[in-house]
């Protein structure tokens, strides 16, 4: 198939591991990801699984605000993650508390844990959610 063609190195399924852009979007059962390693498997080597979370050894520059703003911007932390990233930068919640008032970060629920996310522009927030 088309995948085999391309002789990747390494290939990787994936699941969300914190909140998708879409609401409606929700992992595969471990039944369903089995099974797509196994066919995966059969025409490729070296499949691996990304389904699970990457840890909180997040850099600080200096600045916990843009830091927290530039690591939003690609993808949700999780809240202990920003604690840590807090505990790096000897600082308080105070920072987290003032980027959602002033509506640069939201906090969003996935799975029962809490994570926080750069707002979103209204236009891109408009396209996500399907209007």
């Amino acid at each position: 198939g088309f995948l085999a063609q391309l002789k990747p190195n390494k290939t990787y399924l994936a699941i969300p591991t914190r909140p998708p852009a879409k609401r409606t979007i929700n992992a595969a059962s471990e039944e369903t990801i089995n099974m797509a390693y196994q066919i995966f498997g059969k025409r490729l080597s070296n499949v691996e699984y990304l389904i699970g979370y990457e840890g909180n050894a997040f850099a600080f520059s200096g600045n916990v605000e843009d830091d927290l703003l530039s690591i939003t911007s690609v993808h949700p932390m999780r809240e202990e993650a920003v604690v840590e990233l807090l505990k790096k930068a000897d600082t308080g919640w105070g920072v987290v508390e003032k980027l959602v008032e002033d509506g640069r970060l939201i906090e969003v629920g996935y799975q029962g844990r809490k994570f926080y996310m750069r707002k979103l522009p209204r236009r891109i927030r408009k396209l996500a959610e399907g209007d």
